[in-house]
Parts: C-alpha cells; sequence; structure tokens
C-alpha cells in the first residue's frame, strides 16, 4: 500500500460565498499556526490584526466550521491546539511557504511584515553575493515590458571588450536564484537574449517598439529534465538521493523553459558531462536525457 506524503496538501477549501478577503486572511492565519506552531490562541489573532477579541472568537469558529476536526480547544491553558487528525486547508500553510518564511526571517533582524510565523527554531542561511541591480534600470525595463516598448540600452556582455548600444524589447523578467535577468528581443542581433540587469550600464529612453520576430520560442517551448541518482551510487546510497529530490520510481522530471535550462542545470552541476575527477557521491545526480535535450542547451556556458 502507497505511503501516505503527510505534507501533501488536500484539496483546498472553497471560499465560502459572500465572505470578506479580511476573514479569508485570518482564517488562513488560523490554518498555518495550527499547521506550524500546533496552538493558537484569540490573543495571536488580535494582537496581528488588531481585531477584537469577539471577532476572533467567530473566526474560531468559522474555521472550525470549514475544517471540522482540525482543532481541539484546550481549557487548562485557553488554546486552541491541531488535532491529531489535522490537515492543513490553505494552501499558504503549504511546507514550501513554511521554509521561505523561515529563510527570509533567517536574512532580517525580525520576522518580515505579513508573515504568518509565530514561534520557530533558530534558522541561519547561506549568504550569497547577490548580483546587484540598479532600481532605476529594473523600473525602465518592467515599464517597457508593461507599455510594450523597446529600450535604447548600453549594455557590457563578457564577449565584448567595452559597452554597446543595443535597442531591446523586454517582454519579461528572469530570476536565476542568483541574479535577474530579462528576456528581451535585441533588434541590434535580430534574435531573442537574456540581458543581465546588472550588466545594462546605461539607459538612452524607449521608443514605440520596434518590427520583431513574432514568438521567443525559446521562452514558450517547454524541456523535461530527467533527473536520477548516479548510477555508482551504493543502493542505500540512491534511496537517499531519490528521497532528497523527491524522485518515483528513480527519477525526477522537471518541466522549464527552454530559455532558462542553462540556468536549471547550472545551480545542479548539470550543465556540463559528468566530470570524472568528482566521485558518485560528490555529483549524487545525473541527467538521465540529456542527448534528448542537447538542441536546447545553448552554444556557450558563458552568460
Amino acid at each position: 500500500m502507497e505511503e501516505c506524503d503527510k505534507n501533501q496538501m488536500p484539496e483546498p477549501m472553497p471560499s465560502r460565498s459572500g465572505a470578506r478577503w479580511g476573514q479569508e486572511r485570518r482564517l488562513e492565519f488560523i490554518d498555518y499556526r495550527l499547521a506550524w506552531d500546533t496552538q493558537l490562541n484569540r490573543s495571536d489573532l488580535t494582537t496581528f490584526f488588531g481585531i477584537s477579541v469577539p471577532q476572533a472568537s467567530l473566526d474560531l469558529a468559522e474555521y472550525a466550521k470549514r475544517a471540522p476536526g482540525n482543532l481541539d480547544y484546550d481549557p487548562r491553558t485557553r488554546a486552541y491546539r491541531a488535532s491529531p487528525t489535522f490537515q492543513a486547508a490553505f494552501p499558504a500553510s503549504d511546507v514550501e511557504r513554511y521554509l521561505g518564511d523561515l529563510a527570509r526571517a533567517a536574512q532580517t533582524p525580525e520576522v518580515p511584515y505579513g508573515s504568518f510565523l509565530g514561534d520557530h527554531p533558530a534558522v541561519a542561511y547561506v549568504p550569497r553575493p547577490w548580483r546587484r541591480a540598479d532600481s532605476d534600470t529594473v523600473l525602465a525595463v518592467s515599464n517597457a515590458i508593461r507599455r510594450h516598448e523597446a529600450l535604447i540600452i548600453s549594455y557590457q556582455s563578457l564577449s565584448q571588450t567595452g559597452p554597446k548600444m543595443r535597442s531591446v524589447s523586454p517582454h519579461a523578467m528572469v530570476s536565476d536564484g542568483f541574479r535577474w535577468h530579462f528576456r528581451a528581443y535585441c533588434h541590434t542581433n535580430d534574435d531573442y537574449r537574456d540581458f543581465v540587469l546588472a550588466r545594462v550600464t546605461a539607459i538612452s529612453g524607449s521608443t514605440t517598439d520596434q518590427d520583431r520576430q513574432p514568438y521567443d520560442s525559446a521562452w514558450h517551448q517547454l524541456v523535461a529534465l530527467v533527473l536520477a541518482p548516479h548510477p555508482d551510487l551504493p543502493p542505500a546510497h540512491r534511496s537517499v538521493v531519490e528521497r532528497d529530490y523527491g524522485m518515483v520510481d528513480g527519477t525526477r522530471v522537471l518541466e522549464c523553459r527552454q530559455a532558462v535550462v542553462f540556468y536549471v542545470l547550472k545551480q545542479l552541476g548539470l550543465d556540463r558531462e559528468a566530470d570524472p575527477w568528482r566521485t558518485p557521491g560528490e555529483q549524487q545526480i545525473v541527467l538521465q536525457n540529456r542527448c534528448d535535450i542537447l538542441g536546447f542547451l545553448p552554444k556557450t556556458n558563458v552568460r
């Protein structure tokens, strides 16, 4: 019998007809605190949302009605606790949301505004040398996308000895986890390319969009990356890797846009063929369908 994944979310709770968004937000809060603190009381609601005690009682009653069996009242401590059969009822209580909240809390002295985090474990994060981007550049690119405009930019690429003027029409922003770039049609080179925000040295202005290829095929083309444990790992270690990456029957399929395939493989250490000098324990995973996606990989690894 297949084991039940306790992190798997049930079907999202349908919004009650006519319910105010404010109460929906408070019900999410109740669900989140029960999921990750395993308890809450009325004062948690009154303090976080600035509502009255009677309103907090009404919200708890509404939650109990809409998620029956999820909470138990402890009269000794006057607290509501997650029942032994608790199942999160809102997507906001997903484990990825919770871990994301912990990560943000690790980077700031206080819990970020709007986060539902309550009492939480000590948490640290690995610092990264973030690629800085000028706020005026970000605003200009964002406006160009919204207004369907072309920008005249001075851009310093790693393939040029100095900045070069280009006319580009941005259509999307992309984060690879370390830096931001924008996807744009380059009228100078007559193709779609990635431009790192931090490498835009100047923007001369915007113009009405020019004629361009109508379809960024690499942006719309979805590519399946099939990951598998390194074949030379011992069986017990392969099982650990399969669990780490959420693999099913020994593989995990990641679907992404062709335009970001390089960045995905780069972060996974799979942008090149397996390094013979790396042990299976260091490599851990391999790209099982590399031959199938060779046509989607960029011609150069310089980015």
